[in-house]
């Protein structure tokens, strides 16, 4: 994730200060409104304050971090206690810089001044009003929804087995009545009844502590960090998922087919939804384990990464190396040291912690760590990937104003590893001694290779943007607490077809099952970084001047790219997002066309498979 103040992974920090500004100036009627008694201020004043609270941040940021990161790494009574009391402190402190900025609301700024006083303004994930009593109330319950999610257990065979366990299972069993009881045993044990009750309650107070900012809700506020007006953000989304949901209904479809052959009509059916706990995923966001059974029939054999993992001795270390190798191969700097002495890489046996990946940030210059309890697969060679994405993204825009120190918007933070993790072809493989040329692929196997990537990439899309969607509506009151559930799995069949495996009592609370639900991190972020990611690759593959098709090109070693790229990270937040893509891909508009791009031959091959299949759901 991105530095502290702009969405430390541990998602429970709630000063957080998104790395992304709101519209240059705003509407009128989202505007906090100046006291009527304040008197004339001056630029000199505006730039006065801007300097002190850029003071008074960076320092607050360091502390803040430093407590987050140690929660996370030992989830106590007492690190729970001093979580809680920064967030509330980090909470007051942001809450009353954003609301002083209504001072400056009349006032003609420079284009960066007024970036600056947007980014304070708009950029807290969860304001609480200006109380002190509320903002540790949302602490209390923010810190408590986080630690029920990170400390969750199951009882499995007479042992407790943590939900990083429990995804492994959900990964690897094809047991259907298993994996049902599984799906299910996890959803009971973060005491979904409870976060139920804290969800609501905190929905409440950041609504408030939106609206004294001059929001209509902490719906509008998310959604005013994409340099435009909350609603044609939210009318974008919907025109990129319109690009890219066809190619998901074929995968969907035949996925669908797969399953039925394996399990039978008993267990899934031939036509409608999928049932979720049958995809290798505890929430059914990727699809990738199930590339033995979603196979592609006459696409040949595909390699099996996690294989050449194992067989090579990797361990957790070598894959970190791996990935950082990845990035200075661009012509980019080594991580420090101090990153390979302070990162958790490896889940520890004396103690719970935040398993959830997540990069850091801690001092804002250069003490950049990852959190991590990495395993040896394919899955987590990506993800350590995706997360030095993050490190090297917060290192290029380190000298940077502390306001600026964010991505373009927050999609940008999570495209720049998978925009890496996408040269992770067959040829790349060879350069660094995971596959023999003589075991490269040939042609006949590319169908078979989007295939795999597409159960992970293309499964995600839908997930994506329902995720915010449930939010959105529950932040606006079109959903309230005791149809949270309902209204989720309304979603997740709509956008998804997905059903869940059993029935769904009163009591439960499915997207507190989620990471980013009970932590209170946005995620249209990764919608859009799955969209960008493709169109970073395609622009990166054109400067390279690659020929063959999308999907087999590698930028693994040029430095012409990698100088390119990192003039797009250096910028940090100080231009509108449009600019930043501008600079890297040419286009000033996000754009699904490069995924369309990228599995054509996938798609036609699916549409000519499924033709005789009722799709759809």
């Amino acid at each position: 994730m991105k530095r502290l103040m702009t969405g430390v992974a541990s998602g429970a920090l709630l000063a957080v200060l998104a790395g992304c500004s709101a519209p240059n100036e705003p509407a009128a009627d989202t505007q906090a409104a100046a006291p009527a008694t304040a008197s004339p201020v001056t630029v000199a004043d505006a730039e006065q304050f801007l300097a002190d609270a850029t003071t008074e941040l960076r320092e607050f940021s360091e502390f803040g971090a430093r407590t987050a990161w140690v929660q996370n790494n030992f989830i106590t009574y007492d690190t729970n206690w001093l979580l809680e009391r920064m967030s509330t402190q980090g909470t007051e402190m942001a809450v009353r810089l954003a609301t002083e900025t209504a001072r400056f609301n009349e006032l003609e700024m420079t284009t960066e001044m007024s970036r600056q006083m947007n980014v304070l303004r708009a950029g807290i994930t969860l304001p609480a009003p200006s109380d002190s009593a509320a903002a540790a109330r949302l602490s209390e319950l923010t810190t408590r929804m986080g630690s029920a999610y990170s400390t969750g257990l199951m009882e499995i065979d007479g042992e407790m087995v943590d939900h990083n366990e429990l995804e492994n299972i959900m990964r690897t069993s094809r047991d259907p009545e298993f994996l049902s009881h599984v799906w299910a045993g996890w959803r009971d044990s973060y005491n979904p009844e409870q976060m139920s009750t804290d969800y609501a309650e905190m929905v409440e107070i950041a609504n408030a502590g939106a609206r004294d900012l001059g929001f209509s809700d902490l719906a509008e506020m998310w959604l005013s960090n994409y340099d435009m007006p909350a609603d044609e953000m939210e009318a974008e989304v919907e025109r990129l998922w319109g690009q890219v949901e066809p190619l998901y209904e074929q995968l969907h479809c035949a996925v669908r087919s797969e399953l039925n052959g394996l399990y039978g009509d008993e267990v899934q059916a031939a036509e409608g939804p999928i049932r979720a706990d049958l995809l290798g995923n505890m929430w059914a966001q990727s699809w990738a384990a199930l590339a033995d059974v979603a196979s592609v029939s006459d696409a040949g054999p595909a390699y099996d990464l996690t294989q050449l993992l194992v067989d090579a001795d990797y361990d957790q270390i070598r894959m970190v190396e791996t990935a950082e190798t990845f990035f200075t191969s661009l012509g980019m700097e080594e991580l420090p040291d101090t990153f390979w002495e302070r990162s958790l890489i490896t889940q520890p046996r004396d103690r719970q912690v935040a398993c959830h990946a997540s990069a850091w940030n801690l001092d804002s210059v250069d003490d950049l760590r990852i959190k991590m309890c990495t395993r040896v697969n394919a899955d987590d060679f990506v993800t350590v990937h995706h997360e030095l994405g993050h490190n090297f993204y917060q290192r290029a825009y380190n000298q940077q104003d502390f306001l600026f120190q964010g991505g373009a918007h927050d999609g940008f933070h999570e495209a720049i590893g998978d925009f890496i993790a996408l040269s992770v072809t067959p040829d790349y493989l060879v350069q660094i001694g995971l596959l023999d040329q003589a075991d490269v692929p040939d042609a006949s196997a590319d169908l078979g290779l989007l295939m795999d990537t597409a159960l992970d990439k293309i499964a995600f899309l839908p997930f994506a943007v329902m995720m915010d969607q449930w939010r959105w509506r529950v932040l606006r009151g079109e959903i309230q607490p005791d149809s949270y559930n309902d209204a989720w799995w309304e979603l997740r069949e709509s956008y998804q077809g997905i059903v869940p495996p059993v029935e769904r009592g009163e009591t439960a609370f499915d997207p507190g099952s989620k990471y980013h639900i009970a932590n209170n991190v946005p995620y249209l972020r990764y919608f859009l970084s799955f969209i960008m990611q493709f169109q970073f690759h395609e622009a990166a593959c054109e400067m390279a001047g690659w020929e063959g098709p999308l999907h087999r090109c590698s930028i693994y070693g040029n430095e012409e790219v990698g100088a390119r790229f990192s003039a797009m990270m250096e910028m940090g937040a100080s231009q509108p997002w449009p600019d930043a893509l501008e600079a890297f891909t040419g286009t000033r508009e996000m754009d699904g066309s490069a995924i369309i791009a990228y599995f054509q031959p996938l798609m036609t091959h699916l549409e000519e498979q499924n033709a005789t299949r009722d799709c759809g759901w």
